[in-house]
């Protein structure tokens, strides 16, 4: 770039550390997080159950806690939506 021209990613560039972009972004869709973690619960439970499952076939198991963790994300990502059409419809309302 030259030096007379504004660079174009200016909001960007301020924020120069990764937590605080992180931080920022997890602001601006609260429910990713979420999801994050109740997939991260999901799967750490999952491995916990591994040794007691029992008489239970391995991919069956498995099976299970693909759906289990796959529920959960889609679940938060669908509360995700609801929020931010709340926000933009019923908080903001567009004139």
């Amino acid at each position: 770039m030259s030096s007379g021209q504004e660079s174009v990613f200016s909001e960007y560039e301020t924020d120069t550390s990764q937590t605080s972009k992180l931080l920022r972004k997890f602001k601006e869709t609260p429910f990713v997080p979420i999801g994050m973690a109740g997939f991260a619960a999901v799967v750490g439970y999952g491995l916990y159950r591994l040794k007691h499952r029992g008489d239970m076939k391995m991919s069956l198991h498995l099976i299970h806690m693909r759906v289990a963790a796959q529920g959960f994300v889609v679940g938060a990502i669908t509360c995700g939506v609801l929020y931010s059409m709340f926000q933009e419809y019923v908080v903001k309302p567009k004139e």
